[in-house]
């Protein structure tokens, strides 16, 4: 499947468009990322726990995206963008979406 953040995909012609696709995850650090993170947080730097539960919770929204396009019958996901906001404390809620297409080689 041709997945990207543009909205045509070069020597490729849409020939149909299934809709809107997304993968949504509200995630929170484990017991371990929370202790790392907290400890990381007093000294300063690169708080590589949190870095890690970001990264998870990207691609499991991403996952989810690509099912959801998978199932409408897509070959393509066009204008592919994330979203993240805090829902609660420590829970971060990551959105990735994008339109779920047909494409044939032009």
């Amino acid at each position: 499947m041709f997945i990207t953040t543009t909205f045509t995909i070069e020597g490729y012609q849409i020939t149909e468009y299934k809709g809107l696709v997304r993968g949504i995850i509200v995630r929170s650090p484990t017991i371990a990322q929370g202790i790392m993170g907290g400890l990381k947080n007093v000294i300063g730097g690169n708080i590589g726990a949190y870095t890690e539960m970001c990264e998870q919770a990207r691609q499991q929204a991403y996952d989810s995206m690509l099912k959801q396009a998978t199932h409408l019958g897509a070959n393509a996901i066009v204008g592919v963008r994330y979203d993240a906001s805090e829902v609660v404390n420590s829970a971060t809620e990551v959105l990735c979406y994008g339109t779920a297409v047909v494409i044939r080689k032009s």
